[in-house]
């Protein structure tokens, strides 16, 4: 879409609105995601009804780690947590996401990820924000963190899209970003798509605290883009943890929901530290 944001700075908003709407019907441009032809100016080439068709996650959920249940015996236990988190799989204290990981939403996440459709970012952390909102002790914390790319990934895209979600949350919130706390030593292998076992294993050991940095008693706020296994949040969780966190919570925008396969002992970090 034409906008004349750039094309006139110093424009007053109001005026500049005007200017990208007449912009929006001269020079019409498709939804990223449906394409339909967007009829409105935005700064987000998606459309109103492919934002609004994003599955917020309302649900009986499990109490720790967010995967929702299917099944109304497992909401209705005295500990409503899913196999993984009766087994203290994970290393964060809660972790919550905005929606399900549809169709649309894997378009709208390949937008921000790797076309730097920048903006989405902003309406992610405002829809992350939103959920902080809704239960602000349960999400309590000091800092922002971002899950860190590796240098190689982070040179090659020019940014960090979980950092993307990250900035705008924390400036929301009245809370510092801290991206550079956690750095990912290793890169991801290049294999497209990976087992369950596959991500649990790539990302142990995967993180580290950066060095001359304190986070003793400090309460992280992790941010990320999409929750898969969770192998990812635990792996930055357990760094967080060892070097003092008082507590990690972590949000994603995304939830994937796979056939939730058991974690085998193999694939167990805290299993595999015993």
């Amino acid at each position: 879409m034409v906008s004349f944001r750039h094309i006139v700075p110093g424009l007053r908003p109001a005026f500049r609105e005007a200017l990208d709407a007449l912009a929006s019907l001269v020079f019409p441009a498709p939804c990223r995601i449906c394409e339909a032809t967007l009829i409105t100016a935005s700064r987000i080439p998606v459309c109103p009804s492919c934002l609004a068709s994003f599955q917020p996650l309302r649900g009986a959920a499990c109490k720790k780690c967010g995967r929702p249940f299917v099944s109304d015996v497992a909401a209705a236990a005295p500990q409503p947590l899913c196999h993984l988190c009766r087994r203290d799989v994970y290393n964060f204290d809660l972790a919550r996401s905005f929606a399900a990981y549809t169709d649309a939403m894997v378009r709208a996440i390949v937008l921000l990820k790797y076309h730097a459709v920048t903006p989405l970012g902003g309406w992610f952390a405002t829809r992350l924000e939103e959920m902080v909102a809704r239960d602000p002790d349960a999400f309590a914390a000091d800092v922002v963190v971002p899950v860190p790319l590796h240098v190689s990934r982070l040179r090659e895209r020019g940014y960090n899209q979980a950092e993307l979600i990250a900035r705008p949350l924390a400036k929301r919130l009245g809370l510092p970003l801290r991206s550079y706390l956690l750095v990912r030593m290793r890169p991801r292998p290049d294999k497209l798509k990976l087992t369950r076992k596959e991500r649990w294993r790539t990302v142990r050991g995967a993180y580290a605290m950066r060095e001359d940095t304190s986070i003793d008693k400090v309460r992280v706020l992790l941010v990320d883009d999409v929750f898969t296994t969770g192998a990812t949040l635990d792996a930055c969780a357990r760094v967080l943890r060892e070097a003092g966190a008082g507590r990690v919570v972590a949000l994603t925008v995304a939830r994937v929901a796979p056939e939730w396969l058991p974690v085998s002992t193999a694939v167990n970090p805290k299993r595999a530290r015993q």
